[in-house]
């Protein structure tokens, strides 16, 4: 997931700067009005008027860039500190970490451009920044002495990285040029944190996204390939023995055999223990098929 949201971001920034490229030039080498309109079209504002007739910004700007080092900077922190929460609480949870944290600082962009004066006459925000934060923060919470190995410095505990990090956005917002910025950075970080504690408090923030993510996956996988909506197999719980009990034994060796119909069931439950634990999606196309099959033998 980590390699896909970079994928994604590298591609929605080489494709906004050909488009800058493109107008430049069609525009006699001089900076195109129209890009600006295009930019902002899928940029988070803190125009009530334009955010209400454009909510979608508040999505799309977390996967859009204009300047190298704002991608750069923001893709190897995502990488870096993503493989850690990765490997601590899954991969799964990678995506509404970073989509829960964007929506998160950008709320808070939005709420601080309203209240302060660097927001008068509405401002636009972009980047990933946010949810890059709340993965940083997410990661220094689940573990914060894991070690990490810095040029120049050598190895320093997680929690002194992100404390620096969350410390230096703090002392950013006085000083301008990207006050909003820095607004929406703490707004990521601090969702990281919430994140991880309703974790660990058993509720599971990314439960719901990712419940919404794969209908709307599923949605587009049946659009195109030209199937209607497909129910998930029913599976009907029947104790085998009982089937067994009522054939008659043609000998003993026959007897002591496990039957076709028990290790199938024991197929099922090896399956069904799956789903439980990873959910319907996380199984295989033999498996999902076997289940589909099984499910109309047992009916």
């Amino acid at each position: 997931m980590i390699t896909r949201l970079i994928i994604i971001n590298i591609a929605v920034f080489v494709a906004i700067n050909l488009v800058n490229l493109i107008l430049f030039i069609a525009n006699g080498g001089t900076p195109s009005p129209l890009y600006q309109k295009i930019l902002h079209f899928f940029c988070m504002s803190s125009d009530w008027t334009f955010f209400l007739t454009h909510p979608w910004g508040l999505f799309t700007s977390m996967f859009l860039h204009e300047g190298f080092f704002h991608i750069l900077w923001n893709m190897l922190f995502l990488y870096w500190f993503g493989r850690i929460v990765g490997d601590f609480i899954g991969d799964q949870r990678i995506l509404p970490l970073y989509l829960l944290g964007g929506v998160a600082g950008g709320v808070l962009f939005f709420i601080s451009a309203n209240l302060l004066p660097y927001g008068a006459g509405g401002s636009f925000a972009l980047g990933a920044s946010a949810g890059v934060m709340a993965i940083v923060v997410a990661a220094g919470t689940i573990s914060p002495d894991y070690i990490m190995r810095l040029l120049f410095i050598g190895d320093v505990k997680l929690k002194y990285i992100v404390a620096v990090l969350v410390f230096l956005d703090l002392i950013l917002i006085p000083q301008g040029g990207n006050t909003g910025g820095h607004f929406a950075h703490l707004g990521g970080a601090l969702f990281g944190y919430i994140f991880v504690a309703q974790l660990r408090s058993g509720n599971d923030m990314s439960r719901p996204v990712n419940n919404v993510l794969d209908s709307i996956r599923g949605f587009f996988e049946r659009l195109f390939s030209g199937q209607g909506p497909r129910k998930r197999p029913k599976v009907v719980y029947r104790n085998p023995s009982k089937k067994r009990s009522r054939r008659s034994t043609k000998g003993s060796a026959a007897s002591d055999s496990p039957s076709k119909d028990s290790v199938n069931q024991e197929k099922v439950d090896a399956i069904l223990d799956k789903i439980k634990q990873s959910g319907y999606d996380s199984l295989t196309a033999e498996e999902k098929e076997f289940l589909f099959n099984a499910s109309k033998k047992k009916k």
